[in-house]
């Protein structure tokens, strides 16, 4: 079991920003899960997250669609815009939790942050 959260690299956001979002992603991605056995051996087991990189929105929207087809739950953040970004700007997505296997499916290719 583990978790992965993909953030943009192209927005240049600032290590609190860039902090902020990911956990964001984290909470809201494992809400989205619809079997609660599934959160509860993810939380058991210490809640594994893994932190990679992409360089476009266009790649966000691209793993969300991957993911959606293996029914892994996910959830893109999109800023509110009151600091650094402009309003709506996505800035990660987070994926599962869900099984090593399923989410390697979906990131595996992608560099750690």
């Amino acid at each position: 079991m583990k978790q992965v959260i993909a953030v943009r690299t192209d927005l240049d956001m600032s290590k609190g920003k860039l902090a902020g979002q990911v956990a964001h992603a984290a909470v809201k991605a494992s809400h989205k899960l619809d079997d609660k056995k599934v959160l509860e051996s993810w939380q058991e087991i210490g809640a594994p997250k893994i932190i990679v990189q992409v360089d476009s929105e266009e790649q966000i929207h691209e793993l969300s669609k991957k993911a959606n087809n293996k029914n892994i739950p996910n959830s893109i953040i999109s800023d509110l815009g009151h600091t650094e970004l402009e309003p709506d700007t996505i800035t990660t997505i987070g994926i599962g939790p869900a099984k090593k296997d399923e989410i390697d499916g979906v990131t595996s290719r992608l560099p750690l942050l």
